[in-house]
């Protein structure tokens, strides 16, 4: 007999939360297409339309009466409505992709964590922010039966930070959506433009006001290239702009904020090159649809993106202006490298499945169920 699973989305702003929402969408529809035994509970807000959940007969809606973008409402509902409705569908585990869970859900709980960043920079946080990061991480984590760590990095900090038993900690690595792939075999150079591309929130952590002033260094040497930033505006968007304007880089970079998926599958298409050049990341999705994608690639030589990219992307150190600098020229101009990278991305890319993610999710559901 099959489990009665609850998912709970009520975290979710569309085109709000940056990646934690691609990997939600994507996640689920991996579970409907790898899981027809277990039956799925999808707990949506009001800001999310019911297209989240899949048509499948294994899939049951239950929309809430919270908005997210109020976040002392969406946590109280969190807290003391959601376990009544865990309660009420008899359900066998609550999954929580999104940090926090309810901490008396009733029944045995699996939260995702995306990231310590709270831990390991804290001044990247808000002040009225950094509280709530603080309190409920902490209890979602020892609330929990099991912990999914989206890599290895993240798990270690998991260990660290909050001192769990390694038992309880699953490594589940995003996948990567095959529309990226596709991308890659139609990508030819008749197509490609001068940009290089750069998929982010606009966060500290991100480093793009250094990408900026590196940016300024290369197009000095290679002028005909602009710098296109595509992702939601963040904590750091306003000195981003205003490093944009310090050095006279207005017409030449170019901040698209949060756009929709079509066009930003336009922007890996049509890319000459692309860069990533974070300080801090508890996984780094948009390495893997590069690389899907079939672009030559430079990354930030931390963990995880190291272990993400290996050989099939150009590293560099993000704390050396320079450095970077010279990785952005050496993406336009070696030749050789290009093609190597061209190469190798898809094949490293292919590593990383969605598939691969959802079967493990379900293993991780089933052992926190069993055993609570």
């Amino acid at each position: 007999m099959g489990l009665r699973i609850g998912i709970n989305a009520l975290y979710l702003i569309p085109g709000g939360v940056g990646g934690t929402e691609i990997y939600l969408r994507s996640l689920i529809q991996a579970l409907a297409k790898a899981d027809g035994e277990n039956e799925y509970f999808v707990f949506t807000n009001a800001e999310t339309e019911a297209g989240l959940v899949p048509v499948q007969e294994n899939f049951h809606h239950e929309p809430q009466r919270v908005r997210a973008v109020h976040r002392p409402a969406r946590l109280i509902w969190e807290q003391f409505v959601l376990p009544a409705a865990v309660r009420r569908l008899r359900l066998d585990v609550l999954f929580n992709p999104g940090f926090t869970t309810p901490l008396l859900a009733g029944r045995p709980v699996v939260t995702v964590f995306h990231d310590l960043q709270h831990k390991r920079h804290p001044e990247y946080f808000r002040r009225i922010d950094l509280p709530f990061w603080q309190f409920f991480l902490y209890w979602s984590a020892r609330h929990s039966s099991r912990i999914i760590a989206v890599s290895e990095a993240t798990r270690a900090d998991l260990l660290r930070f909050y001192r769990l038993p390694e038992e309880r900690i699953r490594v589940v690595p995003h996948g990567v959506d095959e529309e990226f792939f596709a991308v890659g075999a139609r990508r030819c150079p008749e197509d490609l433009r001068n940009f290089i591309l750069c998929v982010s929130t606009l966060h500290p952590h991100k480093n793009l006001d250094r990408l900026v002033r590196a940016f300024r260094r290369f197009h000095e040497v290679r002028p005909e290239f602009r710098l296109i930033i595509a992702g939601m505006h963040g904590f750091q968007t306003t000195q981003i702009e205003q490093t944009i304007i310090d050095r006279g880089m207005g017409a030449h970079v170019h901040i698209t904020g949060w756009i929709p998926r079509e066009e930003l599958l336009g922007l890996y298409h049509k890319a000459w090159a692309f860069v990533y050049p974070s300080v801090f990341e508890g996984f780094g999705m948009p390495v893997l649809e590069a690389l899907a994608s079939g672009i030559p690639t430079a990354v930030s030589s931390i963990e995880p993106l190291k272990g993400i990219a290996g050989t099939a992307a150009l590293q560099f150190d993000p704390l050396d202006e320079s450095a970077l600098s010279e990785a952005l020229l050496r993406l336009i101009e070696d030749g050789e490298l290009r093609a190597r990278l061209e190469e190798a991305g898809p094949k490293r890319a292919a590593e990383f499945s969605w598939r691969t993610s959802a079967e493990q999710t379900i293993a991780a559901l089933a052992e926190a169920a069993r055993k609570g």
